[in-house]
């Protein structure tokens, strides 16, 4: 019993308040020994309702021991400054997003918000060669009626054996084959 108070009267009387943020969190810190080794140790007692969301982040950090020194309050009003300037730009852009959308809208261009329009194919299109005079699309041999002379069917064969995957031969007359994915 004598031991429990002991260590309740100690915690009260050896943490040191450290600081408080804009809500009314303290926050405080002490030294103790754990296994021979000196650690200290963090913690955040609340204003009113336990709310963690309500720890700024600059706290959060010092609480996880992301930074070795607690920030001071020049340090919390530059944050907060800051804040409310990016407030202020997402504003603007929201504001500035709206009169182009309504600009566009009274253009005859309607895009609903979330929504993303399809691409446009016209400079995809024009990619493509147009066939225009004196371009002749050559014919294969069984759109001909199937007729081929027999040097052209050696020939098409040679090349065949040429493209296989397999390499072919050695010394002067090897061909190395093609390379095919795995299916």
């Amino acid at each position: 019993m004598r031991r429990l108070l002991g260590k309740i009267t100690g915690f009260m009387s050896n943490r040191t308040m450290v600081g408080v943020d804009k809500t009314g969190n303290k926050y405080f810190t002490r030294i103790e020994e754990v296994d021979g080794v000196m650690k200290e140790k963090r913690w955040v007692i609340f204003k009113g309702e336990e709310d963690p969301t309500s720890i700024p982040v600059e706290w959060i950090c010092w609480l996880n021991g992301q930074r070795k020194k607690a920030p001071t309050l020049e340090e919390m009003m530059e944050l907060e400054a800051r804040r409310e300037r990016v407030r202020q730009n997402v504003a603007l852009l929201k504001k500035e997003e709206e009169e182009r959308i309504a600009k566009e809208g009274s253009k005859g261009k309607h895009v609903s918000p979330g929504k993303v329009s399809g691409p446009d194919l016209k400079s995809f299109i024009q990619q493509f060669p147009v066939p225009s005079e004196g371009y002749e699309v050559e014919e294969s041999p069984s759109e001909m009626g199937g007729l081929r002379n027999p040097q052209e069917s050696l020939a098409e064969e040679a090349k065949d054996e040429s493209e296989s995957s397999e390499p072919t031969g050695s010394g002067a007359s090897f061909r190395p084959g093609t390379w095919q994915p795995p299916s």
